[in-house]
């Protein structure tokens, strides 16, 4: 109740608060905290937003995820797919620095040489590493031409070419200052000051190839922990977007199908888009334990709780039910045809009664607390169907280690794309990528989903290549390897003062083409 007088509060006085100078500044909130403006550490988003700004690859996507040029005017694919040539902008200068003389701001092929060498390099040991897994040489023909072979065939290679890791860095500067003193990249913005938990702050490229861009003068990033004070501040006019929304306030600001309330439609825009990202509970079917090695049981879960129900209420329709594949919405091979599980407790009941088990059917399901809610509300609906459902609740530091090593029988996983090719969700059920050492957490391992997968990989006609990312799509479905909760929507509040600011289901943020316009 404190809350909600709070923001009718601020909500009176906040039209008050415009800025009174003449610059243009754009101020987001980053309650994680940035680690590194290295683009080979750019790991997590807070760390991809931040390097975003500060420095290009040869290709980006659009916020159709439609593959475009960077520093790269375009480029050509071998009729074997193994070879890359990219042809490079003539325009293209690192930010100023004492150390660079023009020559030297002036990009060339062999700064990507660099920079991609930089990427494994063991000594960095950066985390992105792996993209370069199946190159196997790079090189600068010239000052303009850029080539890379790869090792074998790999269609969704150039989606890939869109992460930070790819970004093309100064040797010069990388070798004499740290990325805390100078981060010297092309991007539309350059590093001016950054104070641990205090405030990072970037300013406008005057000499960014995209000519009368960026529009903004600067970026001010806050690094406020608690996400409550984080919106109040939002709602000040202090800062001018909040991505996503705390559980302390949802029910305050959204209706119960995740829509405004009408009292703040004239002071917040809301955006939404699709996320690639699919929340899941996952088997190991190898297990010891005959229970998970059951499809039967396996199916039944599917089959014995309520989707819809559970993200209308728990979630305020934030993200959809998850009742087709593993696959999610936004990505250009989801299938909406594919029947996966709704809620059926008379199939489930069904499918229990052929599982044959005798006595009780117990189940331990590993979470963290973020997701206790929705762990619950599965264990009071199959406690109906007579599962006894345990739930341990994980420090999510450890969690993420046990589900790695495959040491939990069920839990509770999230698949995030790096890139948008289904390819990099197909993976993960690939029987060659055996955790610990891939991403195969449930070891599943089927001949006819690996033959599939491999022969998608050397496919380069996109329409034939997804038609075999929906047949293994249905694999997974069918064989119930995993329980799919729900497909996840990125929610953005944003300030009326913001225009031109693009959402798109990676949940990227670009701030080139962004305005801030004063109202007042």
């Amino acid at each position: 109740m404190y809350l909600k007088y709070l923001i009718i509060l601020l909500l009176i006085f906040s039209c008050n608060s415009a800025e009174k100078d003449n610059l243009s500044i754009f101020k987001y909130n980053d309650a994680s905290g940035i680690t590194s403006l290295d683009p080979a550490f750019s790991k997590n988003l807070s760390n991809v937003w931040a390097t975003s700004q500060i420095y290009d690859g040869l290709v980006k996507f659009d916020e159709d995820l439609k593959i475009k040029p960077a520093i790269s005017k375009h480029w050509k694919i071998s009729k074997d797919g193994k070879k890359y040539t990219f042809i490079l902008r003539s325009d293209v200068y690192f930010h100023e620095h004492f150390m660079l003389d023009a020559d030297e701001r002036n990009v060339k092929a062999e700064d990507f040489v660099y920079s991609f060498s930089r990427i494994i390099n063991d000594e960095l040991a950066s985390p992105g590493s792996w993209v370069m897994n199946n190159v196997d040489t790079f090189y600068s023909h010239n000052d303009s031409t850029l080539v890379i072979k790869l090792k074998s065939s790999f269609p969704p290679f150039l989606g890939m070419l869109t992460m930070p890791y790819f970004s093309v860095v100064s040797k010069k500067i990388v070798e004499n200052f740290s990325f805390r003193e100078y981060a010297i990249g092309t991007g539309p913005f350059k590093f001016q000051y950054w104070k641990d938990n205090v405030k990072l702050v970037l300013r406008k490229n005057n000499d960014y190839y995209e000519s009368n861009y960026p529009k903004l003068d600067a970026i001010s990033i806050s690094f406020i922990r608690d996400k409550q004070s984080a919106f109040l501040s939002f709602l000040k006019g202090d800062l001018d977007f909040i991505s996503g929304i705390d559980g302390t306030y949802k029910d305050e600001v959204l209706t119960i199908d995740g829509n405004l309330k009408e009292e703040y439609s004239n002071v917040i825009n809301l955006q939404s888009s699709p996320y690639l990202n699919t929340e899941y509970l996952g088997f190991l079917v190898d297990s010891s334990n005959s229970v998970y090695q059951n499809k039967l049981i396996r199916k039944a879960v599917n089959f014995g709780f309520d989707r819809v129900k559970m993200i209308k209420y728990l979630r305020n329709n934030i993200g959809s039910p998850a009742i087709h594949g593993f696959i999610p919405k936004g990505m250009p091979s989801y299938d909406n045809n594919l029947i996966g599980y709704s809620y059926d407790p008379l199939k489930a009941k069904n499918l229990l009664e052929k599982a044959n088990i005798s006595g009780d059917i117990n189940l331990v399901l590993s979470t963290t607390s973020s997701y206790l809610d929705l762990c619950e509300y599965i264990q009071g609906q199959l406690s109906e169907l007579g599962i006894k459902l345990k739930i341990d609740v994980n420090p999510p530091s450890a969690h993420r280690q046990l589900v790695a090593t495959s040491k939990l029988n069920f839990f509770r996983g999230s698949w995030i794309a790096d890139y948008a090719d289904a390819e990099n969700y197909l993976a993960l059920f690939y029987s060659k990528n055996f955790s610990p050492n891939g991403p195969n957490y449930t070891h599943f391992n089927n001949e006819k989903f690996d033959a599939l997968y491999e022969k998608s990989i050397k496919e380069n006609n996109d329409s034939v290549r997804n038609l075999l990312y929906k047949e293994m799509d249905r694999i997974i479905i069918e064989e119930a390897i995993i329980v799919p909760l729900y497909y996840d929507k990125v929610l953005r509040f944003v300030s009326p003062r913001i225009k031109n600011f693009n959402i798109n289901p990676m949940n990227n943020l670009d701030l080139t083409y962004t305005e801030k316009i004063n109202l007042y």
